[in-house]
């Protein structure tokens, strides 16, 4: 049984250890990621972070990750540069994406939209911490 929430990071890496240390100290298990891996090694994840890239179509990205087997209910966000238009934005929410973050966002806001997008789902109750220290019962 897993006893902690894990958090992949998709895209650029080495570049985000303060985030990613920041998220670790809360309390969640991070990994990083150059490539989409295998559904296998998705499938041990609760939420997943893509880190945008100027190449990269964020729709396409989304609308295949939500389409891979056992991905079902896991947070899937986005990081995207402040370039990134508002229609590119709503066209991932569209595709797959839960949320689209800005990149420079701090490692709190990431942590509570991933509570709160976890805390809708009762198989996941079980990971995750209220902030007085107990369980949440399911």
């Amino acid at each position: 049984m897993v006893d902690q929430c894990g958090i992949l990071f998709i895209g650029p890496c080495g570049n985000d250890e303060a985030r990613v240390a920041s998220l670790r100290s809360l309390g969640f298990r991070v990994d990083e990621s150059r490539q989409v891996p295998s559904t296998e090694e998705l499938a041990a994840y609760h939420a997943v972070i893509v880190r945008f890239l100027p190449r990269c179509s964020l729709t396409m990205l989304g609308a295949r990750l939500r389409a891979k087997p056992l991905f079902g209910r896991r947070a899937l966000i986005a990081l995207v540069c402040d370039d990134v238009s508002d229609r590119d934005r709503r066209e991932a929410t569209m595709c797959g994406f839960d949320k689209t973050l800005p990149d420079n966002c701090p490692a709190r806001e990431v942590a509570a939209e991933i509570l709160r997008l976890l805390r809708s789902y009762p198989e996941y109750r079980c990971l995750l911490r209220t902030p007085n220290g107990r369980r949440k019962a399911a």
